[in-house]
C-alpha cells in the first residue's frame, strides 16, 4: 500500500488540471479530462469494469458488493480532479523528503519559498515522515489529487481482498470543485448512493460535517463621467466610489482577521473607469443568520457611500454559492459516526472538525447525497508551500477501507 498510494498521487500531480473561472464550458479546461482518461484506464485495470468519463469530465466507477448482506447502503466516496487557479499547476516537480527530521523546508526550485515549521505546525507531527512537497515554483496538487489517489489505492485493495466485506461502491472524481462548479454535472440517479464522502480535507484524523454557508455578491456602481479639465462639482468617478465601499469594510470581518467560527467578507475583484465600476465580493458565515447580517450590512456601506454621490446609482446582486452541510449531515449523524470509527480503527485519534470553506460535499449533500468531508493529508492549499506526508495518505486509504467494512457491519 505504501507505494500504491504515494507512486499513485506522484504520477497524477504532474498532469496539469488547473480550472478556469472565466471559461463558460464544463469542463472549464479541456486538460482535466487528461487525468480522467488516465483514472479510468487504472480503474478498468484493477477491475472495475464500468469505470468511464463522461462528457463534463467526471469519472464513475463501481467497486461491486462482496457481502451477502442485502440491506447494505451503497456510499460514496469522492475527490475532485483540478487543481485551484490561485497559482500555477503547470509542469509541478514533486520533490519527496524522506525521513524528515524536523526543521524548515526550503523548496529548491525557488529558495525563496521555505515551509516554516512556524507557520505550520503540524510538521511536529511529521518526524520520520516521507513528505512531498512541490519544487517552489508550482503548487503541489495534494488538493485534490492526494484525495484521488487514496480512493485509488482502497479501490485496489477492496478489490483483491475478499476477505474485507463491503457493500457497493460508487467512485465518483469530479471536475471544477474549485471555482464552485464541482457537482453541477452530476447524475445522482446513474451515480445510485445513498450516502458519501468527500476525500478533500486536511490534517489526518479529522472528519469535518460542517461548512461554512457562502453566497457571492456583485455590486455595478455607474458613476458619472466628464472631461476632468471641467469636472469640478460635476464628476462623480466610480472607481472612487469603488474605493470607498472597500475602504468602509470593517477590518475585523476579513479572512486575514477572522479565525474559528468567524465568518467574513472578501473583496475578490474590482474593475473600473471614471463611468462605471464592478465589485466582487464572496461572504462566509457558518450560519444563515450572519450571512445575512454581512450581505445586510455590505449593502448598507453601498447604499451610505452613494448618499454621498447623487448623481450615481448602483445595483448589488446576491447568488447563492453553497450552504453549511451540517443542516442535512445532522439528519444522518451516522455518517460523521462511521467516519470517526474508522479513523479510530486506521489508528488515530479522531477530530470532528468545521471547514472555513467549502466541498464538493457540501452541494451534494443539498442535492439529496448527504455527504461528510475526510482528510486527505495535505497542507498549505493553494500555493507553493503545499505538501502531504506519505504516511498521512496511507493512513487515510486505511481509513476508507475501514469504513467501508463499518457500512458493511452495521447493516
Amino acid at each position: 500500500m505504501a507505494t500504491n498510494v504515494t507512486d499513485r498521487f506522484l504520477r497524477y500531480v504532474v498532469i496539469d488540471t488547473q480550472s478556469d473561472a472565466a471559461s463558460a464550458t464544463q469542463p472549464s479546461t479541456e486538460k482535466q479530462k487528461n487525468l480522467g482518461r488516465l483514472l479510468v484506464e487504472e480503474l478498468l485495470a484493477i477491475g472495475l469494469s464500468d469505470a468511464h468519463l463522461d462528457e463534463h469530465g467526471y469519472v464513475y466507477a463501481t467497486i461491486p458488493a462482496n457481502t451477502a448482506k442485502s440491506n447494505v447502503p451503497v456510499i460514496c466516496f469522492c475527490a475532485h480532479m483540478d487543481t485551484a487557479p490561485d497559482f500555477s499547476g503547470t509542469g509541478v516537480k514533486p520533490q519527496i523528503l524522506r525521513n524528515y527530521q524536523g526543521g524548515d523546508i526550503r523548496l529548491p526550485g525557488d529558495t525563496s519559498q521555505i515551509i516554516r515549521v512556524a507557520d505550520y505546525p503540524v510538521l511536529e507531527d511529521m518526524i520520520g515522515h516521507d513528505i512531498v512537497t512541490s519544487d517552489g515554483t508550482t503548487l503541489l496538487g495534494a488538493d485534490d489529487k492526494a484525495g484521488i489517489a487514496e480512493i485509488m489505492a482502497a479501490a485496489e485493495i477492496l478489490i483483491n481482498s475478499p476477505d474485507i466485506q463491503h457493500g457497493a461502491i460508487r467512485i465518483l472524481f469530479t471536475t471544477d470543485e474549485e471555482i464552485g462548479r464541482g457537482v453541477d454535472k452530476v447524475d445522482l440517479a446513474k451515480l445510485g448512493a445513498e450516502f458519501g464522502y468527500t476525500m478533500d480535507g486536511e490534517t489526518a484524523g479529522t472528519v469535518e460535517d460542517e461548512t461554512f454557508s457562502a453566497d457571492g455578491v456583485e455590486i455595478a456602481i455607474k458613476g458619472v463621467a466628464i472631461h476632468p479639465g471641467f469636472a469640478y462639482g460635476k464628476m462623480e468617478n466610480a472607481i472612487r466610489i469603488a474605493g470607498a465601499i472597500i475602504a468602509r469594510l470593517p477590518q475585523d470581518m476579513a479572512p486575514e482577521t477572522t479565525r474559528d467560527r468567524d465568518g467574513f467578507i472578501h473583496p475578490t475583484g474590482v474593475s473600473g473607469v471614471m463611468e462605471k465600476a464592478h465589485l466582487s465580493f464572496i461572504v462566509r458565515d457558518f450560519t444563515e443568520n450572519g450571512l445575512k447580517e454581512k450581505e445586510a450590512l455590505l449593502e448598507r456601506i453601498t447604499r451610505e457611500v452613494l448618499g454621498e454621490y447623487q448623481g450615481s446609482s448602483y445595483t448589488l446582486t446576491v447568488k447563492e454559492q453553497y450552504r453549511n452541510m451540517k443542516l442535512v449531515l445532522d439528519k444522518h449523524p451516522e455518517i460523521a459516526e462511521y467516519a470517526l470509527e474508522a479513523v479510530r480503527r486506521a489508528g488515530m485519534t479522531p477530530v470532528r472538525g468545521s471547514i472555513r470553506g467549502g466541498t464538493d460535499g457540501s452541494r451534494l449533500s443539498f442535492m439529496g447525497l448527504p455527504c461528510a468531508n475526510i482528510f486527505a493529508g495535505g497542507h498549505a492549499f493553494h500555493s507553493p508551500l503545499e505538501f502531504v506526508s506519505r504516511q498521512d495518505m496511507e493512513k487515510a486509504v486505511r481509513t476508507i477501507i475501514e469504513l467501508a467494512r463499518i457500512w458493511e457491519e452495521r447493516a
